[in-house]
């Protein structure tokens, strides 16, 4: 109630300035526990693929000389870790299959033989320990006068992506195999997504706490 003179009580004014403070406190409580969950995003997912070479549904004329994947972050250099297996129409294999990492890059060294689509099958670590592997294909068509490779029946020393060495830390090969680059990305996104739930249900229960706080001493 107002004064006879029209001024707002003490005790009324304060309660409105404790209000609007404990109302600021819960905005601040709530962006808190948003941006706690943060950091912990992009631990929670595996690499995924940014660019091949030569590039997926490429028409190669020339000998590529090598063949090479790139993924988001740097790769882990593990000892057998990484494969690049590459096939040809013929069901040959040509190089030895053995990848060498630089940072996010895969590379191994290749020469291509009969023309037709090839078959790049590749693995490698990703940077939170787990082998990530998936295919992608282009197609081989020489211009007059290349010298083509014969290729081998058998896969090079490294060629078997399926026996690559795995880290102490690497996940069963139900979650680390994936078809191609594609379901890689998509196999991190519902992690992510759980992160992100997580985050904003804590933030909403931060806020509904701070709120019925606020609502009791007002």
């Amino acid at each position: 109630m107002m004064s006879a003179t029209g001024a707002v009580p003490r005790s009324a004014a304060r309660r409105r300035r404790a209000t609007a403070r404990l109302g600021r406190l819960a905005a601040v409580v709530a962006a808190s526990a948003a941006l706690a969950v943060l950091p912990a995003l992009p631990a929670s997912a595996h690499n995924y693929v940014v660019a091949t070479t030569p590039a997926k549904g490429a028409v190669v004329t020339a000998q590529p000389g090598t063949v090479s994947l790139e993924t988001n972050e740097a790769l882990l250099d593990v000892e057998g870790g990484s494969v690049i297996q590459v096939q040809g129409p013929d069901g040959r294999y040509y190089g030895d299959g053995c990848a060498v990492v630089d940072g996010p890059v895969a590379t191994t060294q290749t020469q291509l033989g009969e023309p037709g689509e090839y078959t790049v099958t590749w693995r490698v670590v990703s940077t939170d320990g787990h082998p990530i592997s998936g295919t992608w294909a282009f197609t081989w068509q020489p211009v007059d006068g290349i010298a083509l490779a014969d290729g081998s029946d058998e896969p090079g020393a490294c060629g078997d992506t399926s026996a690559a060495a795995e880290p102490e830390a690497s996940a069963p090969a139900s979650e680390s195999e994936a078809p191609d680059e594609t379901s890689d990305a998509a196999s991190a996104a519902p992690l992510d997504a759980l992160w992100i739930v997580g985050g904003v249900l804590l933030a909403a229960v931060a806020a509904i706490v701070t709120w019925l706080v606020v609502r009791r001493r007002a």
